[in-house]
C-alpha cells in the first residue's frame, strides 16, 4: 500500500527547482482566489488539470478523486444558501437559493478542488527533504521548515498505521460492512484508540532520536545538495506571474470573473 504522494518522474515539472514549484503553488493559489464566478474557475481548473497532465501527476488525482469530488459537490451544495444575491429561483424553507448564490457555490466548488490539485501537483513532483530545503532557501526558519517537513511525514505514516490497524481488526472477524452508514462509521471509533496510542509512542520516539543524534534547532547548517535555479525555473514563473497579472486585470480593470462582486 503506497500512502506517499510523490510519483518518481522524469518530467520537466520534477526537474525544476523547489522553490520555484512551491512560488508557483502560491501564485496558482493567488490565481484562484482572483476569480468567484465558475466560468473564471474553470478555465484555471483546466489549466491546472493540464499542469497535472503534463508533470504526470494524475495517478494522484486519481487515488483521491472521491475527496476532489466530494469537496466540489459539498461546496456547490451548501454555499448557495448562505450567499445573498438578487435573481431568486426557489425557496426551501427559511432560505431562499438566487442564480448569483448558486453560480458563486459552483465557483467555490471549483475553487477547493484547485486548490487542493495544486498541492497534489507540488507533493506528486517535489520530494519531502526538496521541499525543506526550498523552504529554508526562501527565508523560512529552520524550525517551521523542519515542523512542516515532519507533518507531512507523519500523515502518511499515521495513514498506514491505521489502515494496518483496520486490516488487523478485519482478520480477527470485525464485520465493517453491515448495517448503514452510521452504523458503519461508528465501527471506526473503537480504532482511533491504538492508532492514538500508536501517534504518542511515535512522537517520542522521533524525539528520542533527534536527541541522540544532538538535534539544534538553531545550530548552522550546510547543505550537501545546493540549489541552482536555470532558465526553465525563471521562464515557469514568468509565465505564471504574467496569468496572474492578466487576471488581476480582468477582475480589478475591467470588473469580470465575479459573480458576487462584493465577495473574493
Amino acid at each position: 500500500m503506497n500512502i506517499f504522494l510523490y510519483l518518481d518522474r522524469n518530467t520537466w515539472a520534477h526537474r525544476l527547482d523547489p522553490r520555484t514549484k512551491i512560488i508557483s503553488a502560491l501564485i496558482l493559489f493567488s490565481l484562484c482566489l482572483s476569480f468567484n464566478h465558475p466560468l473564471f474557475l474553470a478555465v484555471v481548473a483546466a489549466g491546472i488539470l493540464g499542469i497535472a497532465v503534463c508533470s504526470g501527476a494524475l495517478p494522484n488525482f486519481w487515488r483521491l478523486r472521491f475527496l476532489l469530488v466530494l469537496l466540489f459537490l459539498f461546496s456547490a451544495v451548501l454555499w448557495p444558501f448562505f450567499v445573498a444575491g438578487r435573481t431568486p429561483l426557489f425557496t426551501f424553507g427559511p432560505m431562499t437559493v438566487t442564480r448569483e448564490s448558486l453560480l458563486y457555490g459552483l465557483g467555490m466548488g471549483l475553487r477547493l478542488s484547485s486548490f487542493v490539485m495544486t498541492g497534489l501537483i507540488l507533493l506528486s513532483t517535489t520530494r519531502n527533504e526538496e521541499l525543506t530545503h526550498g523552504l529554508i532557501r526562501l527565508g523560512i526558519p529552520y524550525p517551521v521548515a523542519f515542523a512542516f517537513s515532519t507533518a507531512l511525514r507523519l500523515i502518511p505514516t499515521l495513514a498506514g498505521a491505521g489502515a494496518t490497524i483496520i486490516q488487523a481488526q478485519v482478520s480477527r472477524g470485525l464485520d465493517l460492512e453491515s448495517g448503514n452508514v452510521f452504523i458503519r462509521m461508528g465501527k471506526f471509533i473503537p480504532q482511533a484508540v491504538p492508532l492514538f496510542i500508536y501517534a504518542i509512542r511515535y512522537t517520542n520516539l522521533l524525539a528520542i532520536a533527534l536527541e541522540s543524534r544532538g538535534f539544534s534547532p538553531g545550530a548552522k547548517r550546510t547543505f550537501y545538495y545546493e540549489l541552482r535555479m536555470g532558465r526553465r525555473d525563471y521562464a515557469a514563473m514568468i509565465i505564471l506571474t504574467i496569468a496572474f497579472a492578466a487576471a488581476l486585470y480582468l477582475r480589478l480593470g475591467l470588473g469580470l470573473g465575479a459573480v458576487i462582486p462584493g465577495r473574493l
